[in-house]
């Protein structure tokens, strides 16, 4: 029987478990389960638990997402409603058991976390503007007449800081997130802790005490953060550790110790893997040295929300690591003796701890992600859910042929998916597909546009090359060499799969990639003509306009370039060698560019100059604008714009592979 293909518009029909939570006796999993809504575009999120192996829907009256635990029986949710004010947030209370959700509490600004210290006590964390750090004090008459007075002074936006926006977020200039307490009963009273400047980064509760990370932010956001302690009861602030030498995150507590993970960025820049560190009599103190980043950094676009990667549970901490091309479950005991769990190709991009197990999401080559379960000490491994049986049901999902090679002393693995009944054919066109990052790695999971792609006919290949993550700094650090052993790599690795595969045609060859991976398909086409044509996605062209311009600008780039700092002729020298727009005059490709014009992390600037440059020099090129869309359009962008996305690439694959 001939399966039928995965279809561009299958986006619509996964679904995306995320933010799994236990409750406080570790014996109730809860988790939301988006999905997408064609008429709104956008997603509709749904509250789910698992009850006796089970999943059981919680809510359906509105799009929902958990807060919090407020006891074994209770959760803290929020409800997505069109007339919610954004200046406040409404939590809303609903039992296990049934019946509606009833509102709980009102709180007058943008919540962003909520960390319980005791009964009708909360540790809070929210947004303020450090012009005006009580501005939510005021009434519902005084905040409506100040939004009538912007108005009539028309739409106008002020920046003196930098950076002055960050992606996924918007205009960020003077916002701060602030730390407050608030104490719940018969009248709710709310404290700001922190100072109208500082910005927190986390905070977590322990034994009555709030520690918490930040700085206070001037005109050039610090990359350090420092760490304090905040004792409700007694009103007492204190800084733990106060120089500003390491970027600081992840607090946990194990035995009475305070611990984080922390990097001084000295040896590997910005992207250094941190180690885990010991906060005691106002020094870092090393535990463990780290080779490996914690945390999901395997590559996909079929799941959305967060969730954690780093869960303590009696004295022990359970981590998500990235293992060179997949990510893996450990445990640290006290002493930081580390235990396997689970070590397997596929993805677990979030996971929780309950009182008999290990939860997470997780996904395959040949399946969507869904809710897992493990016994705690790695056994008894099994899905709970089964949410997208439905959407693969009798589809062709084509399984990773790896291929092994080696570039520049390295040896390197990719991998390669065959079109259906690719025996029968006579010639396949291909698409190599390249990461983002360039700490990201591609691994054996479900990746929906290649299956669209080899569904219609393609072989694709993607392979993780030098600067990806999952095999130590070393292997990661590209400062200064982007374009070069990279480069390389994927060159000797297209040579590979077109000696193993004869049946690939090398005079049909695709290539498209996003972020880093835009990069490199800017500097392949100004570097090689081997392609028929290109699709570069949220792209860098210059690495000098992007220092200037992007929310992480100033301090990536230079740092990836190996520059001392964004000045000088010889830093703009580094900066501009490395660029893809400085060798444009060599582009021979049909190339198209995709860009959102809120993508503040690659800004559109970097498509705008470099499609400009193509078309004066007479290359076929293409730049398609997404409004209101960020750098996450192919993973988490409104449903409709990822399948529009999705069609243009597509479509000038086949266009020009006369597919």
């Amino acid at each position: 029987m001939k399966l039928k293909p995965v279809e561009i518009k299958d986006l619509l029909t996964y679904r995306y478990p995320e933010n799994l939570t236990y409750s406080p006796d570790g014996k109730t999993l809860a988790f939301t389960l988006a999905k997408a809504d064609e008429e709104k575009n956008n997603y509709r999120r749904d509250i789910w638990i698992i009850r006796d192996g089970e999943p059981v829907q919680l809510t359906s009256a509105f799009s929902s997402s958990i807060v919090f635990w407020k006891d074994d029986t209770h959760l803290i949710i929020r409800r997505q409603k069109e007339e919610s004010d954004p200046s406040a947030t409404v939590l809303y209370e609903i039992s296990l058991n049934g019946g509606e959700a009833d509102e709980w509490l009102t709180l007058p600004f943008a919540v962003t976390a909520v960390r319980k210290i005791r009964e009708d006590l909360y540790a809070v964390s929210g947004m303020i503007d450090k012009n005006d750090p009580d501005g939510w004090k005021k009434s519902a008459e005084e905040k409506k007449k100040e939004a009538e007075e912007k108005k009539k002074a028309g739409s106008v936006q002020v920046v003196d800081e930098i950076p002055y926006w960050f992606n996924g977020a918007g205009f960020t200039n003077g916002k701060r997130t602030a730390l407050f307490t608030v104490e719940t009963g018969k009248k709710t009273k709310i404290r700001r802790i922190t100072s109208a400047k500082f910005d927190m980064g986390e905070f977590i509760v322990e034994d009555g005490t709030v520690y918490y990370t930040g700085n206070v932010r001037d005109a050039v956001q610090s990359l350090y953060a420092k760490v304090f302690a905040y004792t409700p009861e007694t009103g007492k602030k204190e800084t733990l550790y106060k120089k500003a030498d390491h970027n600081i995150y992840g607090l946990f507590r194990l035995e009475g110790k305070l611990y984080a993970l922390a990097s001084d960025m000295k040896a590997y820049g910005v992207n250094q893997t941190p180690d885990f560190v010991r906060i005691e009599d106002g020094k870092l103190m090393t535990v463990l040295e780290m080779n490996r980043q914690l945390g999901c950094a395997v590559a996909g676009d079929t799941l959305l929300g967060g969730g954690k990667a780093i869960v303590k549970k009696d004295n022990q901490l359970y981590v998500i690591a990235t293992e060179e091309d997949h990510s893996a479950v450990w445990k640290y005991n006290s002493s930081f003796e580390k235990t396997v769990l689970l070590d397997e190709p596929g993805m677990v991009k979030m996971i929780e701890v309950g009182e008999d197990g290990i939860a997470f999401v997780r996904e395959t080559a040949d399946s969507l992600g869904e809710v897992w379960m493990m016994n705690r000490d790695g056994s008894n491994l099994r899905a709970l859910t089964d949410f997208n049986k439905k959407a693969l049901k009798n589809k062709f999902v084509a399984l990773p042929q790896r291929i092994e090679y080696e570039s520049g002393g390295f040896k390197l693995h990719g991998w390669v998916l065959l079109p259906q009944d690719y025996e029968k054919k006579k010639k396949v066109p291909a698409v190599l597909d390249i990461h983002g990052g360039p700490r990201t790695v591609y691994g054996e999971v479900f990746f929906h546009e290649m299956q669209v792609w080899v569904s219609r006919g393609y072989a694709v290949m993607f392979t993780n090359i030098p600067g990806s993550d999952g095999r130590g700094d070393a292997f990661a650090d590209l400062r200064g060499k982007y374009g070069t052993i990279d480069y390389d790599a994927l060159m000797a690795f297209t040579d590979a799969v077109l000696a193993k595969y004869k049946k690939i045609d090398p005079d049909r060859l695709c290539e498209t990639g996003g972020s880093y991976g835009g990069f490199m398909t800017n500097w392949i086409i100004t570097h090689t003509d081997r392609f028929c044509c290109a699709a570069s996605q949220r792209s860098i062209a210059n690495w000098v306009s992007m220092a200037f311009i992007s929310d992480i600008g100033p301090m990536f780039c230079p740092d990836q370039c190996d520059a001392q700092s964004l000045y000088g002729d010889e830093n703009t020298r580094r900066m501009w060698e490395r660029s893809p727009l400085r060798y444009a005059e060599n582009c021979k490709t049909p190339t198209l560019l995709i860009h959102s014009d809120e993508d503040y992390r690659c800004p559109l600037p970097e498509g705008m100059q470099m499609m400009q440059a193509l078309c004066a020099n007479n290359v076929e090129t293409r730049l398609v604008i997404f409004h209101g869309e960020n750098h996450d359009l192919s993973r988490s962008g409104k449903p409709l714009n990822r399948i529009r996305r999705l069609k243009e690439i597509t479509g000038w694959f086949d266009r020009h592979t006369g597919i």
